[in-house]
Parts: structure tokens; C-alpha cells; sequence
């Protein structure tokens, strides 16, 4: 791999992180979160146009219970960690599976657990610290895909151009098998949550239901 081509790699595999100490420690308006969003992962869009966070996702969000509803119209820093990592979230997976994985956080720990104090903040640093460290290891695997899928057809001497296009499709294909048997994993363990979840709220619909018939 010629240093152009690894520089140019390196630079598709860099991921805008906010740290929580740049989350702003007040309370927001709406168009300050869509602003603050755009602004911190401007790195993130595909295209120039696109729009990392709008108005009608977050009003969505709050209807699909993913994010606790604002207070007199303003967010605090506890519904921008949610968002955050919803955000990182919605790529990958529908919003019931990703509503099923974060409501303990909305309902258990927004903004703080009663019991354990455990806050989102200090969750939001741990999901950082954990992908931060584990991105190397990520980078130094798809720069070695990316190399051993080179000449991945040489024995049948295609021309450069059609080379060229079969080589980026075998590296192609490979990352997205990986994130193929990575979501399935995922969404495995998200059914089992919610197969887990789904006795107990029966058992509360169900006493409920006998209380008002007393």
C-alpha cells in the first residue's frame, strides 16, 4: 500500500467523538441542539446538504419514547447523550430496536439512577472510552482487508479498469459481511431483551387491569 492510498484510508476511517465535556452544561433550545449537532459532526455527513439532526427526528424520537420530552421547551445535556447516541444508533438499526435498547437509560437513568448514581454522563464516557479504544484494533483490520483484496482476480488478467472495480467490490463485500454477522448478533440480543421484558409488563398490565375492576 502506497502512502496516498493509506493516508487516504486513514482519513475515511476518522469518527467525529464529542466528548462530554463539550456537551453544554445548560439547558437548550431546539434549534441550539440542531445547531450544536451539525456543528460537532459536520465530519459525519455523506453529503454537503445532508442534515445530521432535524426539528421532526427529534419530535419523532420523543413520540417513540427514545428521548424523554423537553421541559418549557428546553433540552438538557442529559437528552443531547441520548441523542448522540441515538444518532450513532439510527444507522444501523430500526427505531423500535433502538427504542427497546435504550429505554432502561430514559427510564432508569435520565438523569441519574436514584440508586446507584450512575448518571448518562458517566455512561455516555464509558460507550466513548470503550470505541475509542477499540477503534485501532478496527482501523489496522480494514487497512489489511483493503490490502489483501489487491489483485483479487489476477489469475484472469482482467483489464486495470475492471481490476480495479472487482478489487474495491471483494473489500466492499467484506465489510459488509462483517456488518452483517455484527447486526445480527445485535438484534439476537436486543429479541432477547425484549422476550425477557415483555412477562413482566404483562404482569403489571394485568394488575393493573384487576385494580380497577375492584
Amino acid at each position: 500500500m502506497n502512502k496516498d492510498t493509506n493516508d487516504w484510508l486513514h482519513e475515511l476511517l476518522k469518527v467525529s467523538a464529542i466528548p462530554s465535556a463539550d456537551v453544554p452544561n445548560i439547558d437548550l433550545y431546539m434549534d441550539q441542539i440542531t445547531t450544536f449537532m451539525d456543528t460537532h459532526l459536520a465530519d459525519s455527513r455523506r453529503y454537503p446538504d445532508d442534515k445530521i439532526m432535524t426539528k421532526t427526528m427529534i419530535n419523532n424520537y420523543t413520540k417513540n419514547h427514545l428521548l424523554p420530552p423537553s421541559v418549557k421547551k428546553k433540552y438538557s445535556r442529559e437528552h443531547i447523550f441520548l441523542l448522540l447516541l441515538i444518532y450513532r444508533l439510527k444507522n444501523m438499526l430500526s427505531i423500535t430496536d433502538i427504542q427497546n435498547i435504550l429505554e432502561p437509560l430514559t427510564t432508569e437513568y435520565f438523569p441519574a439512577h436514584k440508586d446507584n448514581g450512575l448518571s448518562l454522563k458517566d455512561i455516555y464516557d464509558k460507550l466513548l472510552a470503550e470505541t475509542s479504544e477499540r477503534h485501532p484494533a478496527i482501523e489496522e483490520q480494514v487497512l489489511d482487508d483493503w490490502e489483501n483484496s489487491r489483485d483479487s482476480f489476477s489469475d484472469f488478467s482482467p483489464s486495470e479498469e475492471d481490476a480495479g472495480y472487482l478489487d474495491d467490490l471483494v473489500f466492499i463485500y467484506k465489510l459488509c459481511y462483517d456488518i452483517y454477522v455484527r447486526k445480527q448478533v445485535i438484534e439476537k440480543i436486543i429479541d432477547h431483551h425484549r422476550e425477557q421484558k415483555a412477562p413482566a409488563e404483562k404482569k403489571v398490565k394485568k394488575a393493573a387491569k384487576n385494580s380497577k375492576s375492584e
